[in-house]
């Protein structure tokens, strides 16, 4: 692995372009492809942070700012070939830097609940809780009956 490198990328030609390959390359965490489409727009709009390994995009997270105390990770992927090498361990605390800079006190995520028994989710809340993200309440129908939503929070003044 080269050196990784996060950036906060502005542009939104670019937000739109990261999120497609990305998100596109991962069809066990994300998936109908409109559902990518839908969120490559809405990113533009949010912070975006970028994991580039050399020139090569490899992850990112999209932030959507909720209020003055909290933003959420809206969206995080990294491609499957860096999984385990610390890529989203960096995108997490950059993001925490960035909402700490920026006077929010809370990072929060919802994913897939342990119910529905999906093995990838499986290893994404194991990440979510090792980076100091505790379970707050799941949600049976914030997607759909057969995706419920665990929701997540970090209390960043602890970091």
């Amino acid at each position: 692995m080269s050196k990784i490198i996060i950036k906060n990328v502005e542009n939104m030609d670019e937000k739109t372009a990261i999120t497609l390959k990305i998100m596109h390359s991962l069809p066990a965490w994300f998936s109908p492809p409109d559902d990518i489409e839908r969120k490559a727009v809405i990113h533009r709009e949010y912070p975006f942070i970028v994991a580039f390994d050399d020139d090569a995009p490899i992850g990112f997270v999209a932030l959507k700012i909720h209020n003055q105390y909290t933003a959420d990770i809206f969206n995080l992927g990294v491609l499957e070939s860096y999984h385990r090498q610390g890529v989203g361990r960096l995108l997490i605390e950059t993001a925490e830097r960035y909402c700490i800079e920026n006077g929010y006190l809370y990072l929060t995520v919802k994913t897939l609940d342990s119910s529905a028994e999906y093995e990838p989710y499986e290893r994404t809340r194991a990440f979510y809780q090792k980076m100091g993200f505790v379970p707050l309440e799941v949600f049976k129908t914030f997607w759909n009956d057969e995706n419920p939503c665990l929701f997540m929070a970090k209390w960043l003044s602890a970091v």
